[in-house]
């Protein structure tokens, strides 16, 4: 049995799961995400605990099970509570600023390099004398703040 895959999950108040034909929605405060499930994989709801459970031993299925709890545990924790990114720009000159939903970074380059985020992520940047630049995300979805944070790091 999977460690991760049989822990039960725990619903809190405010957020609402449905599953319908492998697909896991989540509704909450801040946000909504769905899921698009493995058909060999039975996720239940009952009694405000979630569980996911697996067919069979086969490795496919033993590794289906574990991910797809994570997956929608990431998924009702983001739409409760959130997640947040805080980074830090290290380096002489570094500079980032926004304008709505566009970053502006200045790292050194000849030109400065402009992100446009999506609209899920809400974004707030520190510019403070004498102190590293500070950039912080905010988003319901975890993959989506991990992959912009990768992006923002692969600049220089």
């Amino acid at each position: 049995m999977s460690r991760i895959g049989k822990l039960p999950i725990n619903i809190p108040a405010g957020v609402t799961v449905t599953v319908n034909d492998s697909v896991v929605t989540v509704k909450g405060p801040k946000g909504e995400l769905t899921q698009k499930i493995a058909p060999e994989i039975k996720v239940t709801v009952d009694n405000g605990v979630l569980t996911v459970e697996r067919p069979n031993d086969e490795k496919q299925n033993r590794a289906f099970h574990g991910l797809y709890r994570a997956l929608i545990n990431n998924m009702v924790i983001g739409v409760s509570e959130g997640y947040r990114k805080s980074m830090e720009l290290v380096g002489v000159g570094y500079r980032v600023s926004n304008q709505g939903q566009v970053l502006e970074f200045a790292l050194g380059y000849t030109h400065n390099i402009f992100l446009s985020l999506p609209a899920e992520i809400k974004v707030e940047t520190k510019n403070e004398r004498n102190q590293n630049p500070v950039l912080i995300l905010e988003a319901c979805d975890k993959q989506l703040i991990g992959l912009v944070c990768a992006k923002i790091r692969s600049f220089r």
